[in-house]
């Protein structure tokens, strides 16, 4: 039987120590903003953190380091993207009517007047050489038809047949022996926003100077 009145044991009482160090908030938010693809904060965020945490002071550092390696990623990625769209901008923009000096662009990029060296084969057209209508040229873009922005899709030879309907040689241009030749959009370029078709008048051998000239 334990005797009541002895002595209670006495209370441990651990040494004091300091309190433990807190979690830098913005290593977590470089984590957060690298998880979420916003590459270029999470950078940003993830080096500012490092030099926080640094000396242990702090605690996230295995944080600032994953939202680093995360922004980077994301850096690169917003990188390609911003470089795939400039270059996407630029292979689509239009020509001017005449342009400066001989240059290589799609066919998306044609617009009335433009000059070609070459007439392409039939089929899809892509690339072609554009040259200043001064210079001698086999084919002349003189006229385009306008589907609309909001038109649906109405398939490869309703296309064809909208633009060639559209597509008019005058009665001094067919007694010459001019011809004239349409392109329409195909289902992979309209996806990607085309609405133009157009109207290429094909001299019967190659000329220099512009079909659209009033004085010629």
């Amino acid at each position: 039987m334990a005797d009541p009145y002895a002595y209670p044991e006495p209370y441990y009482a651990p040494g004091w120590g300091p309190p433990p160090a807190a979690t830098d908030g913005v290593s977590v938010a470089a984590l957060v903003t690298g998880v979420l693809g916003v590459g270029p904060a999470a950078l940003v965020l993830g080096v500012l953190g490092l030099r926080r945490t640094r000396g242990g002071t702090r605690r996230g550092r295995g944080l600032a380091v994953a939202g680093t390696a995360l922004g980077a990623v994301g850096t690169l990625a917003w990188a390609a993207l911003l470089a795939l769209g400039v270059g996407t901008a630029l292979a689509t923009r239009p020509l001017p009517a005449d342009v400066a000096e001989p240059v290589d662009a799609r066919a998306v990029q044609l617009v009335t007047g433009s000059c070609l060296a070459e007439l392409p084969a039939d089929g899809p057209v892509d690339r072609v050489r554009v040259v200043p209508c001064a210079d001698v040229h086999a084919a002349q873009v003189v006229t385009e038809y306008d589907f609309g922005r909001d038109a649906s899709w109405p398939g490869r030879d309703a296309a064809a047949a909208r633009v060639s309907a559209a597509c008019e040689l005058t009665a001094a241009e067919e007694s010459a022996g001019y011809r004239m030749v349409a392109w329409s959009p195909s289902a992979s370029s309209w996806a990607r926003g085309d609405r133009t078709g157009l109207c290429v008048l094909v001299p019967p051998s190659p000329e220099a100077g512009s079909a659209l000239d009033a004085s010629r």
